[in-house]
């Protein structure tokens, strides 16, 4: 499912127009994407949550070559699903 197949159905479900769909699913993301900047978590009841974690430098190789290689140390986004989530999916 596509961002736009997204709001097609958020629209249906909750019975408003694709433009408040659209704006509602836009502030969802700006306001989780500044929270986990600031380096907290999003927690949904249910559904799961969203946390930043932090990936230490490592050496890799490149896949071509096999000349090794540095990998920078960064941030990544982890989503952990909750157990309502975990338990309709694996029905």
């Amino acid at each position: 499912m596509n961002k736009a197949e997204l709001v097609d159905a958020i629209a249906a479900s909750a019975k408003i127009s694709k433009a408040d769909a659209k704006k509602a699913l836009d502030a969802f993301v700006d306001t989780t994407t500044a929270a986990l900047k600031k380096g907290g978590r999003v927690a949904l009841v249910g559904f799961g949550s969203f946390s930043v974690s932090k990936r230490a430098a490592r050496t890799g190789r490149n896949p071509q070559t096999g000349k090794a290689i540095k990998i920078a140390a960064k941030k990544v986004v982890r989503f952990k699903a909750g157990a309502e989530l975990a338990g309709k999916v694996n029905k």
